[in-house]
């Protein structure tokens, strides 16, 4: 009897062991995240429930059940039914400009001149050994009036001090009599591609647009190392916040792109870059004759070329005079030869060439410009940035010449209030027509021109989709009939933008073999009301498989 129950007890052993070893054994990854709703934004927009991630890449997406059966996870996450979207990717912004930004003050919603001066005034009490008094964000047409304010208060409050504050767009600044002396700007300093504004007895008023401002600017000191780095980290903190995990950064040189490698190398900055070049002498010297470089981290593959300014300082380029300014039409910034030349010279190299271009002018010669240098090339992915105001004779040619809109849907949303007196109605039609737009190439690239606008991104998507500010103005949407739906809007701010930088096989899909970045928010973009879509908080930001950002505090 003992023997029998020895050897029946054997056996069990023995099979359960034989059983074991007919188990596969579990895969070995560094995140296993289960119960999501996780929308892929593959080439067929599925959705999943879990995901596994090793070596900062996914490298299973499917079911909890099946995936928690193959792999064996050094981290696991429940998500409890939330929903995960690939991190969201601005595809254009200035995020270095941004950061150092951090330290002027804070003009964005002043709703007045008095209240703008107010918070100089405040701004200089916290800072009043500061060498230059500066600010951003300062808006004309948010105030009653909608008049540009001129150097008259800045003189008196401020006489022993440079001020100098840029229009939201940053196309504009005004600066005080300090400021214009420091710099050496009378009225009779000449300027192409700009303005030095004066009243009509010659005086100067302190108002400067497009190449203007850089007669003053680049006289404003630069920050030390210490004070640029610790702008760019609080920065990136900011934007992790909103779920930011990739940026494309609109004109650097190679000082600024060398100070953000180096943070990211020493392990420091986390958020990837897709950086455009300024089209400098130096730059091009440098970067043409090593050819486009590309990383997980960082791209270099593009330069960044200004066309003409921006419309709310009437210095977008427009083919019929400025409706509220019979006389105006906006401007250059260059010849056309130069567009001509650079497009040229970039056409033989394998650099993207993107230009900012607002007003209808503008579209249409630097479109011609890029189809005469392209030749047909199909697949060279030159960008017009902003594509802000096409008329309806050159829409066909973003397809024709295989180009790229890049654009910024809460332009539409800020711009809509005023932006007819600008245009006229028939104009206006054809102004933020991303529909349009998206039907020629068959993709937008959506972004936020930040600092112009919000870093959060989710501005973005609502003012895509619902086509309605913050307080959701107007009611049924600005030109419904160029929204975006939420599945286009959803892959412009992630496969889109990453397709515009060449980075489609790496980034904006949860797929395997893409890079983990992933955003998680309670909010289901979409379904949701487009009233909650705006301010959806992110509950947390991952980048490589690793947590960058939680909502919670630790």
């Amino acid at each position: 009897m003992q023997l029998a129950y020895k050897l029946g007890s054997a056996l069990t052993v023995g099979i359960a062991l034989a059983l074991a070893s007919c188990q596969p054994q579990r895969e070995k990854v560094d995140l296993l995240v289960t119960n999501a709703t996780v929308y892929t934004v593959d080439s067929t927009f599925s959705k999943a429930e879990a995901f596994a991630v090793r070596d900062g890449h996914f490298v299973a997406v499917g079911k909890s059940a099946d995936l928690q059966s193959r792999y064996q996870a050094t981290q696991t996450v429940d998500a409890q039914g939330q929903f995960i979207y690939p991190g969201f990717y601005d595809a254009h912004c200035h995020f270095y400009r941004y950061a150092l930004g951090l330290r002027s003050t804070n003009l964005v919603g002043a709703a007045s001149w008095p209240e703008t001066v107010s918070r100089l005034q405040a701004h200089q009490r916290e800072q009043p050994g500061a060498a230059w008094l500066t600010g951003r964000g300062w808006d004309q047409n948010r105030w009653p009036g909608r008049q540009f304010p001129t150097k008259d208060t800045l003189d008196r409050l401020f006489p022993n001090v440079p001020v100098f504050i840029i229009r939201i767009d940053g196309h504009a600044a005004l600066v005080n009599q300090k400021a214009l002396d420091l710099a050496g700007v009378t009225a009779a300093t000449p300027i192409s591609g700009g303005v030095i504004g004066h009243d009509a007895a010659g005086r100067l008023t302190g108002l400067l647009v497009d190449n203007a401002v850089k007669l003053v600017a680049t006289k404003i000191p630069e920050p030390s190392p210490t004070e640029a780095n610790a702008a760019l980290l609080q920065g990136q903190q900011n934007c992790l916040a909103v779920g930011l995990t990739s940026l494309a950064d609109a004109g650097l040189d190679r000082a600024d792109i060398e100070r953000l490698a180096a943070l990211q190398r020493a392990g420091k900055l986390h958020l990837r870059l897709y950086t455009m070049l300024n089209p400098t002498p130096e730059n091009k010297a440098y970067y043409i004759p090593k050819g486009p470089y590309f990383s997980d981290n960082l791209t270099i593959s593009a330069f960044k070329v200004y066309a003409d300014g921006a419309l709310g300082s009437r210095g977008a380029a427009l083919l019929a005079p400025y409706t509220d300014r019979p006389h105006e039409t906006g401007f250059l910034l260059q010849h056309p030869e130069y567009y001509r030349s650079l497009a040229k010279e970039l056409a033989a190299t394998r650099f993207q060439m993107n230009t900012h271009a607002i007003g209808d002018s503008s579209n249409r010669l630097l479109l011609d410009i890029y189809g005469a240098a392209l030749k047909g090339q199909p697949d060279r992915r030159w960008r017009i940035e902003h594509a802000q105001i096409v008329s309806r004779a050159d829409i066909p040619k973003f397809g024709q010449y295989h180009i790229v809109p890049s654009v910024q849907p809460t332009h539409a949303t800020s711009d809509m209030y005023w932006a007819g007196e600008r245009l006229g109605p028939q104009r206006l039609k054809y102004a933020y027509a991303y529909q349009d737009l998206l039907k020629q190439y068959g993709q937008v690239a959506l972004g936020s021109d930040f600092p112009v606008e919000d870093i959060n991104p989710l501005y973005g998507f609502h003012a895509a989709v619902a086509r309605q500010d913050a307080k959701n103005f107007p009611a049924g949407g600005f030109q419904m009939e160029n929204a975006l739906t939420r599945e286009q809007a959803l892959r412009g701010m992630t496969t889109w933008a990453a397709h515009a930088a060449f980075e489609e096989k790496r980034k904006g899909q949860i797929k395997p073999g893409m890079l983990a970045d992933f955003v998680v928010l309670k909010t289901d973009l979409l379904t949701a009301p487009n009233e909650q879509l705006r301010n959806a908080p992110v509950q947390q930001t991952w980048i490589g498989g690793r947590q960058v950002f939680s909502s919670k505090k630790q």
